[in-house]
């Protein structure tokens, strides 16, 4: 391994601990990025006619839902090894444990969600009916699934990256060692990269490979239609690149033909997107400012 190369990676994962309580550059950098994707969609969104008391009532939902999905494709990922043996630890999240496509699937059906039942006749007449107390049961100026989704992409994109740098610092994602010059080495004794040979480091180039995804769907945020197609792209481009990415990657587990979950979860992502844009999708000639300032 051409070590004198290799970049090192000094810094411990952890910042500060209070108690019980640990603060981590991992737990940091996903405040920063969940904040930062709130705050591009609600600025974005308004510029497109959104009311911003919705978007943010769908950003919590979506929160609440990424949260639920990244912990659930966790467990059932490590449920033999880990969880099987004592049930009550899938809810001690606070130990660590979630998967990034889980967050994204799960934010997904959070928005669509909530999006859904807020509107419907049966929420409505429950809310009238008992919770006349928050005031009337009228429906709420909420986007289309599709128009919030294709908002939320680009975001979702930056946060992703965002994220990925606590993944740099922290050094938990093992990935094949390698001869090149960017190989990492994590020297910190706290790190769980310690005394690893250098590494590829493959969050990184996913971070790098997020970053270029929002290059090539920005130009298209207003072409592609209909509502959803940006969204149903972003998805499927991160699945083709998280899928070859994967092999960098040393997964604890291996499933059909050796593939490790998220492999499994990409594929099954393409599948359904893949037709969806081939029979759905067009390319358009962006509408006047006015008309997307209007939400049309």
């Amino acid at each position: 391994m051409n070590v004198l190369g290799s970049i090192t990676i000094g810094m411990s994962p952890n910042i500060a601990a209070f108690g019980g309580l640990l603060l981590s550059w991992h737990g940091v950098f996903t405040f920063i990025a969940v904040a930062t994707v709130v705050g591009l969609v609600l600025r974005w969104g308004t510029r497109e006619g959104m009311q911003p008391d919705p978007v943010l009532s769908i950003c919590v939902w979506s929160i609440i839902g990424g949260i639920l999905g990244a912990r659930l494709v966790h467990v059932i990922d490590f449920w033999g090894a880990v969880y099987s043996h004592n049930p009550l630890t899938v809810f001690y999240i606070w130990q660590g444990g979630i998967a990034l496509y889980g967050g994204i699937l799960g934010g997904f059906a959070g928005c669509a969600g909530y999006i859904t039942i807020r509107n419907s006749r049966w929420f409505l007449a429950f809310w009238g009916r008992f919770l006349k107390f928050a005031g009337a049961a009228t429906p709420a100026q909420l986007p289309a699934v599709g128009h919030m989704a294709d908002v939320a992409a680009p975001a979702m994109l930056i946060g992703m990256a965002i994220g990925r740098i606590g993944d740099i610092i922290n050094g938990e994602h093992f990935a094949r060692f390698t001869s090149l010059p960017w190989g990492v080495l994590y020297t910190h004794p706290e790190s769980l990269g310690l005394s690893r040979a250098a590494s590829h480091p493959a969050v990184a180039y996913e971070l790098i490979f997020d970053l270029l995804l929002v290059a090539v769907l920005w130009p298209l945020r207003h072409r592609l239609q209909p509502h959803g197609m940006v969204f149903a792209l972003a998805v499927t481009l991160y699945s083709v690149g998280r899928f070859f990415l994967s092999f960098l990657r040393e997964e604890i587990n291996q499933y059909f033909l050796g593939l490790n979950e998220a492999q499994l979860v990409a594929l099954l992502v393409v599948i359904v997107t893949i037709p969806l844009l081939v029979y759905k999708a067009k390319l358009v000639r962006p509408a006047p400012r006015s008309e997307q300032a209007a939400g049309r």
